[in-house]
């Protein structure tokens, strides 16, 4: 009898431990965690830069490490501003893409990617954000801010309004160029002028170079003869600075001649 007891005791306490061993299994293959994004990282494309920093006209490196106990089924990317004013030819930039290659719908994928800036967005602060979701619908999102600059920047405008023929105009602006300017052309035309007698169509572009050249941060101080012989009336005037890096930036305004 007492054997027979220990048996049976031995056989319930195995089932016990069974049971027990089997649950756990089945708990563990049940819970998977969303996906890690770690090492988040986004700047400028150029230089693979980490300051939160990029420039329109160029691109952004972005980066990331994703730790994932299942397979990524897609990885989702927005850039967009907020209420940024917007200059004249400027448009809103809202950016979404969704990134499903082979590459990324594996286990542990990095994210690594380039995202061209538009040229013609207003600069200012940015918010991105990164989101990454597995085959099992598990997600994990990461968001910061980046700041979009102009390469040139030109400021504190002053230009003549009217200037006599056989005189001069003056202009004046501040300039900050992050790669060094290279130079700066003034471009003066009019649009079917009438000619009087003895005038000349005055459609002329004017370089600097001396004294601008390479730095990053100067006042453009200039005084730019009007030929005697130009026909008086409304001219187009586009200021145009290039950098070091071919990147130009323009600025335009209207001007009119008199002939006295």
């Amino acid at each position: 009898m007492k054997s027979n007891f220990k048996l049976l005791a031995f056989i319930a306490f195995f089932g016990i431990l069974l049971n027990s061993c089997s649950s756990d299994d089945d708990n563990g293959s049940s819970s998977v965690d969303a996906p890690e994004i770690t090492g988040f990282e986004y700047g400028e494309g150029s230089a693979h830069s980490t300051e939160q920093v990029a420039y329109k006209g160029s691109d952004i490196h972005l980066e990331a490490e994703i730790y994932a106990e299942s397979v990524v089924s897609s990885i989702t990317l927005s850039i967009h501003a907020h209420d940024l004013p917007l200059a004249e030819g400027e448009v809103e930039w809202d950016f979404f893409q969704e990134y499903t290659g082979s590459n990324y719908q594996v286990i542990n994928p990095t994210f690594h990617e380039h995202v061209d800036v538009p040229t013609d967005i207003p600069a200012g602060e940015y918010h991105i954000e990164l989101v990454v979701i597995d085959e099992l619908g598990n997600s994990t999102e990461i968001e910061g801010h980046l700041e979009i600059l102009d390469y040139i920047t030109l400021s504190e405008f002053g230009v003549s309004e009217t200037a006599v023929r056989g005189d001069d105009f003056h202009a004046e602006f501040m300039i900050n160029a992050l790669n060094g300017i290279h130079e700066i052309t003034v471009d003066v035309h009019g649009h079917d002028l009438p000619l009087g007698e003895g005038d000349v169509e005055w459609d002329q572009e004017y370089v600097f170079s001396e004294g601008y050249h390479d730095l990053t941060e100067v006042e453009f101080h200039e005084h730019i003869d009007v030929p005697a012989t130009a026909p008086v009336g409304e001219y187009h005037v586009t200021f145009t600075v290039e950098d070091e890096d071919g990147n130009t930036t323009s600025y335009e305004t209207h001007i009119d001649i008199t002939a006295s």
